[in-house]
């Protein structure tokens, strides 16, 4: 079971006052020490439920949380999903990569937008795949929660969001090969991936400076991609359905 993880604590392993140790860390990752364990306690409750027949209340408890509806609240706004809905999921997961795969119209040939209130880039991979890419703009710098702006892309090349409104963004993307095992696809520890470091700040009718990122495999510091990523292909496809 998880203990209690102080910011102290966390500052003593590393060397460093708590202060310097917080700011440093929020520097590097985009997130305070505490949220970023948590983030990763709740994708060991992901692949609990997944790989274990352990109840959800014992899964709470194991990871740390005392209480069984704080923890369920919790995972349902950063996973999008209840615990109970996520074990149940399989099925649903496979049915959407498998719905994704006979889809004939992406949309994927955007005119590049130069709108004012724009979010236009183009997304590149360190190594090649053959599959679809996630990419969305969210409030934090870590795949939790649904995106403000999101969609889905064949291929590697641009992307852009249209009317985004007046705000602070981070840019967060993710790729599935058509091969992924449907349990890969809802534990993604080893999918290529990619964030902005930086914020996207979007001021009314300001024009966004062109986004260029590159996938590439997990890193030491990256985030847990918390997100049910087939939730994010199920909006996708309703959203296509209705074009």
């Amino acid at each position: 079971m998880y203990d209690h993880l102080p910011l102290e604590r966390l500052a003593r392993y590393a060397g460093y006052s708590p202060y310097h140790f917080a700011r440093m860390f929020k520097e590097r990752t985009g997130l305070s020490p505490l949220y970023y364990v948590s983030s990763h306690r709740l994708q060991r409750a992901k692949d609990m439920l997944l790989r274990t027949g352990l109840t959800v209340r014992d899964i709470s408890l194991e990871i740390g949380q005392q209480s069984l509806g704080t923890f369920t609240s919790r995972f349902a706004a950063r996973v999008g999903m209840s615990p109970a809905e996520f074990r149940n999921s399989v099925q649903y997961a496979g049915d959407q990569m498998s719905s994704l795969r006979k889809l004939q119209d992406w949309r994927s040939s955007y005119p590049i937008s130069r709108l004012p209130s724009s979010v236009h880039g183009t997304i590149s991979a360190e190594v090649p795949f053959n599959g679809v890419i996630l990419i969305g703009l969210f409030a934090k710098p870590i795949p939790e929660g649904l995106p403000l702006y999101g969609t889905l892309l064949s291929s590697l090349g641009h992307f852009h969001f249209d009317h985004v409104a007046p705000g602070t963004y981070y840019l967060l993307a993710t790729s599935i090969s058509w091969g992924t095992r449907t349990l890969d696809l809802l534990l993604p520890h080893a999918t290529l991936r990619t964030r902005s470091r930086a914020p996207i700040h979007v001021g009314p009718g300001s024009l966004v400076p062109h986004q260029q990122v590159t996938l590439h495999p997990p890193r030491l510091d990256d985030p847990p991609i918390l997100i049910s990523l087939p939730l994010l292909m199920n909006r996708f496809l309703n959203r296509i359905a209705v074009r």
